[in-house]
């Protein structure tokens, strides 16, 4: 990767590999535009990323089909020093019935994906998973 500071508050990311770019900008409540993820969303997008990216391998392997899975992702951001405290996940899973071993198996996969278990652990990961 590489990353350039373009000015007001705004940095682009290349991924060398595929050559797509990522922009960010501080937030409006941090003196910024808002205009793109700030960096503390980015962290928050790739937890929830990490988790799906694992959960999709434990299905592939099970042969568990995912197609559908959503995730709503909540920030929590606290002050003095502003940093995140919370980062709240609810995976959707797909209409489908998976049995309670299945349900293990993935629930695991989310909760110990390389983010999960990088992230300080004072910031709190708060998971839920709904089944239809």
């Amino acid at each position: 990767m590489t990353l350039t500071y373009s000015g007001q508050l705004r940095t682009q990311g290349t991924h060398l590999a595929s050559g797509n770019t990522v922009v960010t900008d501080a937030p409006v409540d941090n003196n910024g535009r808002g205009e793109a993820y700030s960096p503390t969303d980015l962290v928050c997008s790739a937890l929830g990323s990490c988790m799906m990216t694992i959960m999709g391998i434990v299905a592939e392997r099970n042969t568990i089909d995912l197609t559908g899975m959503s995730m709503d992702i909540t920030k929590k951001m606290v002050a003095d020093p502003r940093r995140i405290s919370e980062i709240v996940l609810e995976v959707k899973m797909p209409a489908r019935t998976f049995t309670h071993k299945e349900k293990a198996l993935l629930e695991n996969a989310a909760r110990t994906c390389p983010v999960a278990l990088s992230l300080h652990p004072d910031i709190k990961q708060t998971l839920t998973f709904h089944y239809v």
